[in-house]
């Protein structure tokens, strides 16, 4: 019994160090795999940067451009009602 016990048991513990065990070739693949994620997630993070600082710029230039419609619509009535009350003064006559 005590050899059937034993055989077995160095069955069993064979099975799980073969199977159970990774190589130092396996954890480099890891490794690699883990080292390429972080570096697509710095470019990522990166990307975000550049187009936020691009965003921003570009809601900068928008207030601006509203900025000088607002003064040129503001320009363009106060031309209409000149005209309009030289176009009176000049019916009046």
């Amino acid at each position: 019994m005590y050899i059937s016990a034993s055989k077995i048991s160095v069955l069993v513990l064979t099975a799980v160090l073969a199977v159970g065990c990774a190589t130092q070739g396996d954890i480099d693949k890891v490794n690699m795999r883990l080292d390429a994620t972080d570096q697509k997630a710095d470019d990522a993070a990166k990307a975000s940067a550049s187009a936020m600082a691009a965003a921003q710029a570009a809601e900068a230039s928008a207030a601006q451009a509203a900025s000088a419609a607002e003064r040129a619509a503001n320009a363009s009535e106060a031309a209409n009602a000149k005209l309009d009350r030289m176009f009176k003064r000049s019916m009046m006559k």
